[in-house]
């Protein structure tokens, strides 16, 4: 017997395939219900900083359907709707339209008219809005709209052919006929802005799964037809956050930390951090207080933490901030058994080679997680248009929950475990860096693409208020770092993932400067992950792998065009940067693929990179290794 089974992994219920988003499964297209259809007993996943953030009362995790003889009696998974209901049979070409009274369980659709009852495949264009609504098109409408009889003007049959002339090619050899008039028009122009308009097509205000619980609204937006499979037909809205224990600490030490926030000298540090004078500050307290220097610093990261989480300023902040206060001060919080980090370092002595002594300096701290748990939130999706929450006049995507009635006071998610590197660069030397005129003209030609972008808002939620030099620098050093250890970990490049911590001090704004990467790999497995990462990031592993990144970043098979390129990819939000060089899958990338330039990372005769004079210090080693004259 065969086994039909259409089966989704639970990490797909939230993306790619999450509520709104169309999947293909053996010749069959089916669009993700809402949150609605989900059954009751459905597990629950806690994130209580996630769910602040996102004002709802918690997360729930699509079922597991068991394996084996018990999948054919258990249903229920998430819903699933059939989508497009326009069918047509490949052998004799008629279309049928395929509602829900017909389907049979465990059976896709069938031609009845001819032999062996091929299988139906949906049609290749469907409509979507602005607001979101997604429907078949009215096909018959449309394979009447050129005709020029009267009799065929007034057709009212649904009888029709999808037929594919050997006359011509592309969208004009794809016609939809009428089986009694005879009437028909082929697909060229139908990708076109107000195809569907000029036929008298308007939005049905309504979402497939809704189609028979009269819950269409009204709608102006026009309709646009565009292929199933059209990047533009989804853009799910997700959101992510690693579980960050609470800081380590007894009732003796919450007293400690107390006595140093009440120091008179402690306004003062809080105000200089990030400046010349914060150490000497930090010592003075230490000193007076008779705790370490790192105790101090850590009770600031703490007292910053818990202001952050109030805030409703800026509510994007608040998940970086904790997290960047457990990765780069580790000692801060306590182990548990979804987070379990640990501070390394290069390994390198006196006596190492240039390149090596340069890359200790530049480095400030590595810290290897051995266990990490990241809770991954669907918030909803847009449809044509990505949605800009700062949008005003309507020209972006709009917002669409994963409850259409907004009823429900949870979001569908994901937990997954793993392991991952963290490296943090020092903040001297990368502000020292910044303040170099040919760094901050380069950044600000690319924020000018960015301010122009319909990704903007989206991409501040990352960057911060403005784009600083080392964000770029930082976001494709992740990449690169990413692309490396595909080589060096045994993981490919796709089961990585990053997160990017870039953000400097500003006046009046409480969260400490960020500069480093994490780079993971997380799995639905509750086991979590096997140990490549964190063995590549003790040493000697972890300098090795950086030096190689550096140097492989310097050449692309693309260059020059990709070296000397003044803006790449969509909105022109790169710079030096190519799928044959730093473009990474979709799913490694927090931002996808853009700001993106390997200038401020290595240089190129008129930007000096931040890591730069290591990779000239490691070519003039190779050069002294080839001739030692």
């Amino acid at each position: 017997m065969k086994d039909i089974r259409r089966k989704v992994r639970r990490t797909q219920t939230v993306v790619p395939f999450g509520v709104g988003g169309i999947i293909d499964l053996r010749g069959e297209s089916f669009v993700a219900a809402d949150i609605r259809s989900w059954p009751l007993a459905v597990e629950g996943i806690e994130s209580p900083r996630l769910a602040k953030k996102l004002r709802v009362d918690g997360f729930r995790s699509a079922p597991v359907i068991p394996s084996g003889k018990a999948a054919f009696v258990t249903r229920v998974g998430p819903v699933y709707v059939r989508f497009p209901g326009w069918l047509f049979c490949p052998q004799c070409r008629h279309m049928q339209y395929w509602g829900k009274g017909q389907e049979m369980r465990d059976k896709p659709p069938s031609c009845k008219r001819c032999a062996g009852e091929p299988q139906l495949a949906p049609m290749r264009f469907i409509q979507v809005c602005r607001a979101g609504h997604m429907a078949d098109i009215d096909w018959r409408r449309w394979a009447h709209s050129k005709s020029e009889e009267h009799a065929q003007r007034q057709c009212r049959v649904r009888r029709l052919r999808f037929i594919a002339s050997p006359d011509s090619s592309g969208l004009e050899a794809l016609l939809v006929v009428c089986v009694a008039c005879r009437a028909g028009r082929n697909l060229l122009g139908i990708s076109q802005k107000n195809s569907l308009r000029q036929i008298g097509q308007q939005c049905t205000g309504n979402h497939p799964w809704r189609i028979d619980a009269n819950g269409s609204e009204p709608c102006e937006e026009p309709p646009r037809a565009v292929q199933r499979g059209a990047s533009n037909v989804y853009f799910p809205i997700t959101h992510s956050a690693i579980d960050i224990p609470a800081p380590a600490g007894s009732p003796q030490e919450e007293g400690i930390m107390r006595k140093v926030a009440d120091n008179k000298l402690w306004p003062h540090y809080v105000s200089a951090v990030g400046g010349p004078g914060s150490d000497a500050l930090a010592s003075a307290i230490a000193e007076q207080c008779d705790v370490s220097t790192e105790f101090v610093k850590s009770v600031y990261r703490r007292e910053v933490e818990e202001v952050s989480s109030t805030s409703q300023g800026d509510p994007g902040d608040d998940l970086s901030i904790a997290e960047w206060s457990a990765f780069s001060a580790p000692e801060s919080v306590s182990g548990s058994k979804t987070f379990s980090v640990r501070r390394t370092g290069l390994g390198l002595d006196a006596g190492v080679p240039a390149s090596l002594e340069e890359l200790n300096k530049a480095i400030s701290a590595v810290v290897v997680a051995d266990r990490v748990r990241e809770v991954r939130a669907l918030e909803g999706f847009s449809r044509y248009e990505p949605h800009s929450r700062d949008d005003e006049d309507g020209e972006g995507g709009r917002f669409v929950s994963v409850d259409t009635l907004g009823r429900a006071n949870w979001l569908p998610a994901v937990e997954t475990y793993g392991e991952g590197i963290f490296i943090a660069v020092d903040e001297q030397r990368l502000r020292t860096w910044e303040l170099l005129p040919d760094v901050r003209d380069r950044a600000r030609r690319i924020e000018r693409d960015l301010e122009a972008s319909f990704k903007a808002d989206r991409l501040r939620e990352k960057t911060g208020p403005s784009l600083l030099p080392r964000f770029v620098m930082l976001h494709t050093l992740a990449h690169h770092f990413i692309r490396q250890l595909s080589y060096d970990s045994g993981y490919n490049a796709a089961s990585l993932r990053e997160r990017v911590y870039a953000r400097s001090h500003e006046p009046g704004r409480s969260h400490p400067p960020q500069a480093g990467v994490f780079i993971y790999t997380a799995a639905g497995d509750a086991e979590g992950t096997l140990g490549g990462l964190v063995r590549q990031g003790q040493p000697p592993y972890l300098a090795e792998t950086l030096i190689r990144l550096l140097e492989s970043a310097q050449w692309c098979s693309q260059d020059p065009l990709c070296a000397d390129s003044t803006g790449r990819s969509l909105a022109n939000l790169n710079r030096a940067a190519c799928h044959a060089c730093t473009l990474l899958p979709e799913t490694c990338c927090e931002i996808d693929n853009s700001l993106l330039d390997r200038a401020l990372l290595i240089g190129d005769g008129q930007v000096p990179g931040f890591f730069g004079g290591i990779v000239r210090a490691a070519l003039e080693e190779s050069a002294e290794a080839v001739d030692p004259r």
